[in-house]
């Protein structure tokens, strides 16, 4: 009832799962991340103990090879079950009990298992593992998105559609630097929940990316953002001239407000996707 992808990037470290399903808030039951550990997506009448007692047993040294053989040999439901495992070294694996829906299956290589259960076919994890590799070099999490909209572009679940989400954690990837978790996006109950879920990681990236470039604003568009602090209530007057205190406080202030605050940067530098959308937001 379910299609998911377990990912790693190789460069960084970062680590995940995305996964559609007709079910409701897939995402509350599938997915589970720890950086420095590893994955699990947990599916096809779920054992949701799966995903932190496969978390742990890896946290103590186990293989995915090796949960994988735990699991079957200690779940009396084993026959219906379906997950895919990627350790924090890039080891993988991938289950589809036999007792599971057709059609099911999946396929594991290094740093990624793909797997799926009542899909439209085996072309639903080909196309999946397809776009997993045209995408390598992308950023994780949309890298693991396009393969999961490839899966459901194809046909996904057979059954229609309900809920997705998308579960990734890196080193000092969360939020001020100061946690591992990363993205946690779900889309519980849509009428196209992959789209929607791209919707949201679009938002994601513009509200808690960080910038990769800077520079200073010119003078006209310094006194367009001073003019706009003072219209928002951010300062009473700003002088003119150059970047001072008081307009820092203020844009700070603005950035705030508008949660752009993970792409803050200090004196008088400004981040061009944050520039553009106070330029859209505010109408310049």
């Amino acid at each position: 009832m379910t299609f998911s992808i377990v990912g790693r990037d190789a460069a960084t470290g970062d680590i995940g799962v995305a996964v559609a399903s007709k079910f409701l808030a897939v995402g509350a039951l599938v997915p589970f991340v720890r950086a420095g550990v590893g994955a699990v997506a947990t599916q096809s009448y779920v054992n949701p103990n799966f995903g932190p007692d496969g978390l742990r047993l890896l946290a103590e040294g186990l293989p995915p090879q090796e949960v994988s053989a735990r699991f079957q040999a200690e779940d009396s439901g084993i026959v219906q079950r379906q997950f895919g495992i990627v350790g924090a070294d890039g080891q993988s694996v991938t289950f589809s009990g036999p007792g599971c829906h057709a059609w099911a299956g999946g396929v594991a290589e290094e740093n990624v298992a793909i797997q799926g259960n009542i899909l439209t076919g085996p072309e639903v994890v080909e196309a999946m593992h397809a776009a997993w590799n045209v995408a390598a070099g992308q950023p994780l999490p949309r890298r693991l998105l396009a393969a999961l909209r490839a899966g459901d572009r194809v046909g996904g679940d057979r059954r229609g559609r309900q809920s997705a989400a998308l579960l990734c954690a890196g080193p000092g990837r969360g939020y001020g630097g100061l946690t591992d978790d990363w993205v946690n996006l779900r889309a519980d109950d849509h009428a196209e929940p992959c789209a929607e879920l791209e919707r949201l990681l679009d938002t994601f990236d513009l509200l808690f990316g960080r910038p990769t470039q800077t520079r200073e604003l010119s003078a006209n568009e310094l006194g367009w953002l001073r003019a706009l602090l003072v219209r928002q209530g951010h300062a009473a007057t700003l002088p003119d001239g150059p970047w001072d205190a008081a307009t820092e406080a203020a844009a700070w202030s603005l950035y705030g407000t508008e949660n752009l605050e993970e792409r803050w940067v200090e004196g008088g530098q400004f981040d061009p996707v944050a520039l553009a959308y106070l330029h859209k937001h505010f109408k310049a």
